[in-house]
């Protein structure tokens, strides 16, 4: 190997890890301390966690803190229906999102580039909740779970539609065309060609709907009624509002760290594909 050679390597092994030192020092004041914050203070009693410091408690509280959470905050209702709520839903928005963008990204039609155009302006387009609470009443839906579903599926399918449907248009078309020339329907074409090779764009968009869908609020409030069916953001809301001594934060912040522990616990299985499939599909999409 050449001297330029070597030095061109160590150039860029040298910015590499200047980029990383970058990030981590970025990283530590917006997301390492909020966290310890939340953290340390979910281990304190009510007095010492009303100050909001980032001390190490002097009065340790930890275990009764969590067994109220647990005992009184509907920690285990709000589990069960987030992830029964979540998982359909994420898996529904994935399936659909994914066909949809196929058939944005394959076809010339004026009307299936005007239903890409509008799937896409969803992202960033603001929640109409009266007009969605009064068709949910037509429907009967209002209030119902089923209805929930329905609703976060319809604002979140437009992210994985712009994800998806950039991917598509960069993969060739002969496979597609070889395996229509087979006899392949295209069901059999989109499970079989169109699927396996949209997998990294379709985890992309996984990990950005399970954050968004775990930690809604704003539809929930207003699109699940009654206690039975509340997910963990309304439990939280519920456990926080309902004290007359006012607000409790270490009782809060050891419901925030139970309900974001979910999440963490995944993270820390899936991190390899996290990273890959961020990695990827943010390249090649």
């Amino acid at each position: 190997m050449s001297s330029n050679a070597v030095r061109s390597e160590a150039a860029v092994r040298l910015r590499s890890g200047l980029r990383c030192l970058s990030l981590t020092l970025f990283a530590i004041p917006w997301i390492g301390l909020p966290f310890w914050l939340l953290v340390v203070n979910s281990l304190k009693t009510e007095g010492d966690a009303s100050v909001l410091s980032l001390a190490w408690p002097e009065h340790w509280n930890a275990a009764a803190n969590y067994r109220t959470v647990i005992d009184q905050g509907s920690y285990f209702l709000g589990l069960r229906n987030s992830v029964l709520l979540a998982v359909p839903t994420i898996l529904a928005v994935l399936l659909l999102g994914s066909m949809a963008a196929w058939s944005y990204a394959r076809s010339g039609s004026r009307p299936l580039r005007f239903a890409y155009y509008t799937s896409a302006l969803s992202i960033v387009l603001p929640p109409a909740i009266v007009p969605t609470i009064y068709v949910l009443s037509q429907l009967g839906l209002n209030g119902t779970q089923l209805g929930y579903m329905l609703v976060i599926a319809g604002t979140r399918v437009g992210v994985v539609v712009f994800l998806a449907t950039g991917f598509v248009r960069t993969l060739p078309h002969d496979f597609e065309e070889a395996a229509q020339l087979d006899g392949a329907g295209k069901w059999q074409i989109y499970r079989r060609i169109v699927l396996p090779m949209l997998t990294p764009v379709l985890f992309t968009g996984a990990v950005m709907l399970i954050i968004s869908v775990w930690n809604d609020f704003y539809f929930a409030l207003f699109l699940l009624r009654g206690s039975e069916r509340a997910t963990l953001p309304l439990t939280l809301y519920q456990f926080a509002s309902t004290s007359t001594h006012g607000v409790s934060w270490n009782l809060v912040f050891a419901h925030v760290v139970l309900t974001s522990l979910p999440l963490l616990l995944l993270y820390a299985v899936l991190q390899r594909r996290v990273l890959g499939g961020l990695t990827e599909g943010g390249v090649t999409g």
